[in-house]
């Protein structure tokens, strides 16, 4: 039982480090473009070249300060997230898992052109995220729908 105890504790203390020392990889708008998601299946973009990778970009019109109110306020009911960056049409989220509290990162880019919002959500560490990053993506789009 002890012994159960002490893994637990050491294992819980080994997640806590892990995203305490987690730290976002290559992000930002460039050039009118998020950056691309690396090769490991724990990140969705809708920049993305592989298809495995691609999710459709939100469709808002409307001027960008209205559209990144509206962001903000499905953000809030989406929850666990907090805007670290916020730019005239870019937002940087951090997402937070609710069991492990792992760290992600989520980004928005408008294009008031297209009468888009470009997505992109990837994991800060490991290789595989069960599909949480599209989940949230998909989660947001719906929460965006409701809000119309």
């Amino acid at each position: 039982m002890l012994g159960t105890i002490i893994g637990l504790a050491a294992f819980w203390l080994f997640v806590f480090v892990i995203n305490l020392t987690s730290k976002p990889v290559a992000l930002g708008a460039v050039g009118g473009r998020l950056a691309p998601c690396p090769e490991t299946p724990n990140c969705v973009s809708s920049t993305a070249e592989d298809p495995a990778q691609l999710v459709e970009p939100f469709k808002l019109e409307g001027d960008p300060a209205a559209v990144r109110e509206k962001l903000k306020a499905a953000l809030t009911r989406l929850g666990g997230t907090t805007v670290v960056k916020e730019e005239t049409n870019y937002l940087h989220i951090v997402a937070t898992t609710a069991f492990f509290r792992f760290r992600d990162d989520l980004e928005l880019l408008i294009d008031p052109v297209k009468g888009v919002v470009h997505v992109r959500s990837g994991s800060r560490i490991g290789v595989s995220d069960l599909g949480a990053n599209r989940k949230r993506v998909e989660r947001l789009r719906g929460i965006l729908a409701e809000l119309k």
